[in-house]
């Protein structure tokens, strides 16, 4: 009896944690699209990373730019320079490019970035697009937990 209650509490929690992070990545896509309908294609992605910053900031979601993303080896955490693009809420990795067109090369680095965070959903964002609907694409991390979670770190 006490296992099913832990299992459906534990089944509930997931559904919650699952809403929570479609939620996140909606008001992402909403705001770089907003962000997509006034630059267009054709910027640096460092112009689009800041506008996006600042559009979700106006919108109440708490962001970090750049953040570093140090490299656990042995038990040591050394500095790789790794750096998350977008940090959003302490959940979703925004990884935001301005290329002809995405390349495996950048999907595995997203999925690098989730797994040595521990972060669970990503968005890969190419801004270079005439829809920007169709530069995007969404990583869940279907990784083992992580030695480590940037939550972890505070």
């Amino acid at each position: 009896m006490f296992y099913r209650r832990d299992r459906q509490e534990r089944r509930g929690s997931k559904r919650c944690q699952r809403r929570r992070l479609d939620h996140i990545t909606e008001s992402i896509i909403g705001a770089a699209i907003a962000v997509h309908r006034v630059l267009g294609p054709g910027l640096l992605e460092s112009a689009y990373e800041a506008c996006l910053a600042f559009e979700l900031t106006e919108r109440g979601l708490k962001i970090e730019q750049q953040k570093p993303l140090p490299v656990i080896y042995r038990e040591v955490e050394l500095d790789c320079a790794y750096r998350l693009d977008l940090l959003v809420e302490e959940s979703v990795i925004v990884e935001i490019k301005s290329v002809e067109r995405l390349a495996p090369i950048h999907l595995a680095q997203l999925l690098s970035y989730l797994k040595l965070s521990g972060c669970k959903v990503g968005l890969l964002m190419n801004f270079n697009v005439k829809i920007l609907k169709d530069g995007i694409r969404r990583v869940v991390n279907n990784f083992p937990d992580s030695p480590r979670s940037l939550r972890s770190q505070r």
